[in-house]
């Protein structure tokens, strides 16, 4: 067995800003951890894993070196990086790279998208595959959305009795399935077959516009809607549908949901990870996470679903609910941060509060999903969390509501609902 987990590259990540600008959106800390460390960990606990390769077109730099460096030591496999020269698809770059994933034999594999958060079912796929498909058959990860947030992704229709894909389409404009994909796969080596069937029909085509570059397009393939929407129906393709929680990580109000579930499982799954209510130390409710080196005052309130970073300082009297303090950054006596991501080294003056608006699901729907929402609507600024890029300095006593603050700004007064370049 091996895993794949597709990163992207820099080009995405736009709706991630202005934190991708930091640091490769993969390696954004959600619940106190790398995002893409939940997909390893997952991968890591599966009998017979042999290899992980993480898969994208970033350029291979220090950060993301020493990540896998520590990951390999962490999770005992084998992880490499395999870079891209080109944005490939999500089906064009296991199919650049079908020699390494096939190398040492693999006789099946799965492939992660890295923006997804998710209790990653990868044993229970496994077990599904052997009692419902052949071994040459292929498995997506299927969960329920609310009829109207269906439309946003791949939508699945299957057979009730054999949960094989009948019909898949990608992003339909009117009502298909309320089962969509999560965007992870179990796959055999058979499947670089019908990927391969894709390239060859692209460069035929290809060579009947003859356009000059080419060569490039053809390598480019969607595993979703190239290869998935002519698979369906083939009696090769199956859904297997999962009750646990999973959430897109598109946006960086998305981030702060993510954490929120990955937190809650943490008190089955990394109980040590989440901070107690101690004697002299700071009050936690609900789930919370706190880093070793993190310097917290005892009269602080924090949680619920909190994650502060490595390094940070919070004094006197501070209040933090629903929010990610990221490394270095410093939270003067009497601050109140809600809704909002803190970026690296940034600093919130006393009695100052930045607070935002939750992009949350509907908790009254058990199938609703995070809305990706846009940046605007109808030409103004949508209320969403509030995000500090890093080396942001807030002073004393302003209050910062739903806004975005780009990296290395020193602010002088209040801001609402605003961009601030």
């Amino acid at each position: 067995l091996k895993a794949v987990i597709l990163i992207g590259g820099p080009q995405k990540g736009t709706r991630f800003r202005p934190l991708s600008f930091e640091v490769p959106k993969p390696l954004f800390p959600v619940a106190g951890v790398p995002m893409v460390q939940h997909h390893i960990e997952a991968c890591a606990k599966v009998p017979g894993m042999k290899e992980i390769l993480l898969m994208g077109f970033y350029q291979p730099n220090e950060a993301l070196s020493r990540f896998l460096v520590s990951a390999q030591q962490e999770f005992k496999v084998p992880i490499r990086y395999l870079q891209e020269y080109a944005a490939l698809g999500t089906g064009g770059g296991i199919y650049h790279f079908r020699d390494q994933i096939l190398s040492g034999g693999a006789e099946a594999f799965f492939v992660l998208n890295a923006d997804v958060c998710s209790e990653f079912p990868l044993q229970e796929m496994l077990e599904f595959r052997q009692q419902h498909g052949d071994m040459h058959s292929f498995v997506i990860l299927g969960t329920t959305a609310n009829r109207t947030q269906a439309l946003n992704y791949g939508c699945i229709v299957a057979n009730a009795d054999t949960q094989e894909v009948q019909h898949y389409v990608e992003k339909p404009s009117t009502f298909v399935s309320e089962i969509i994909n999560c965007g992870i796969y179990l796959f055999t080596p058979a499947i670089f077959q019908h990927i391969g069937e894709v390239f060859q029909r692209n460069q035929q085509e290809l060579e009947l516009e003859e356009s000059s570059n080419g060569w490039q397009r053809a390598e480019v393939i969607r595993l979703e809607q190239d290869v998935f929407t002519a698979l369906a129906g083939s009696g090769k393709l199956y859904v297997y549908k999962t009750d646990g929680f999973w959430s897109q990580i598109k946006s960086a109000g998305s981030a702060i949901y993510a954490s929120r579930l990955y937190l809650n499982q943490y008190s089955k799954s990394h109980p040590e990870r989440l901070a107690q209510n101690k004697p002299g130390g700071p009050v936690i409710r609900g789930n919370v996470y706190i880093h070793p080196t993190a310097s917290i005052d005892s009269t602080a309130v924090l949680g619920p679903n909190v994650s502060i970073g490595e390094g940070v300082t919070v004094g006197a009297g501070v209040r933090v609910r629903e929010s990610i303090v990221l490394h270095g950054a410093s939270l003067h006596d009497h601050t109140c941060v809600l809704n909002t991501i803190v970026g690296w080294d940034s600093t919130i003056g006393r009695w100052a509060r930045v607070e935002g608006t939750p992009s949350d699901p509907n908790p009254n729907d058990p199938y609703a999903k995070i809305d990706s929402e846009t940046l605007f609507r109808d030409g103004r600024l949508t209320p969403s969390i509030t995000i500090l890029g890093c080396s942001v300095t807030i002073p004393a006593e302003v209050v910062i509501l739903n806004s975005i603050v780009l990296p290395h700004k020193e602010l002088s007064r209040s801001y609402k609902n605003q961009i601030i370049l």
